[in-house]
């Protein structure tokens, strides 16, 4: 498990993450989510033992990245894609996972079998003799991911892992990524991708500076959006309004064109009544849906708030 406590850091004046508290289980795919200088970077780099907090403390499995006898087994325990992955180009694929996992200490044999793996999974076995330098941006990623995976460590931090990626090359990382959460990896993403933290991942955290809400992304929704429920009409007239107002328990009914949007505490069990009102009225509904609110709109929510 990661665990950090009041952890922050400062550069100077500037502030650059503060009072991180936060808990990511072993097993657990877990995004943060923050514009550009939120801090996300940062809070990777402390708790890869990279740099140092200058406030709080962390603990990965029960090991203080802020106690030096406790750091290097950290960093035994951790695999980690930087943003610029900076691979030896002038070695081939294979060499450069070679060259990493004899550093991790891999006996020579289980490192041919790993290396084989990685890149059978990650479609690069056919190139694995060509120097990086031949490569594609993708293909150079996926030879980071494989790289911090070599050693087989119990957490994965990834800072934007598809960061400039074609469509073709995200989903092959995507994919291999959602694999590795099957087989009970722990991962940790830093990424702007939405869409990529939404599929990908567990929990979501949204950082600026402070951690300013952390959860499923459906819990999250609900709890800065409620619960609404949409119903699309043929023809939509006053009277259907004022009715819907007087339910019980129903919080807000507004129209938007043909549209009727009702927020409600339980749809489950309101629905029906929402349902019965209106054909005893003579509406003629097209649909009946919940709206969904995505990841896009409680991030904007929250970091528009924050400013």
């Amino acid at each position: 498990m990661i665990e950090t406590l009041g952890l922050g850091r400062s550069f100077g004046s500037v502030v650059a993450v503060e009072d991180l508290n936060l808990q990511v289980k072993s097993g657990e795919a877990f995004a943060f989510l923050g514009p550009n200088g939120a801090g996300k970077t940062t809070t990777v780099r402390m708790l890869c033992c990279l740099i140092a907090p200058t406030q709080g403390k962390a603990l990965l499995d029960g090991l203080d990245i802020t106690e030096k006898k406790d750091q290097l087994k950290i960093r035994g325990m951790i695999g980690f894609l930087p943003e610029n992955p900076g691979l030896y180009e002038g070695l081939s694929a294979y060499r450069n996972l070679d060259f990493y996992a004899k550093l991790y200490g891999v006996p020579e044999g289980e490192r041919d079998r790993r290396i084989m793996s990685l890149l059978k999974k990650l479609d690069i076995w056919d190139r694995r003799n060509d120097a990086v330098a031949k490569y594609s941006k993708g293909m150079k990623q996926k030879i980071a991911i494989a790289r911090a995976l070599v050693h087989q460590p119990a957490f994965l931090f990834l800072d934007e892992p598809t960061s400039g990626l074609d469509p073709e090359a995200s989903k092959t990382v995507r994919d291999f990524l959602i694999e590795l959460k099957k087989e009970g990896h722990t991962l940790f993403l830093n990424t702007h991708n939405l869409d990529e933290a939404q599929r990908v991942c567990n929990r979501i955290g949204i950082l600026k500076r402070k951690l300013l809400a952390v959860g499923t992304p459906g819990d999250l929704a609900r709890h800065y959006f409620g619960r609404t429920t949409e119903v699309q009409l043929r023809v939509v007239r006053p009277e259907m309004l004022t009715a819907l107002r007087a339910l019980p328990s129903v919080l807000d009914v507004r129209q938007e064109e043909d549209r009727i949007l009702i927020d409600l505490q339980d749809p489950e069990q309101q629905n029906p009544d929402i349902v019965k009102t209106l054909v005893a009225l003579g509406a003629e509904m097209k649909y009946v849906h919940e709206l969904r609110h995505g990841l896009e709109d409680i991030y904007l929510k929250l970091v528009r708030e924050n400013q």
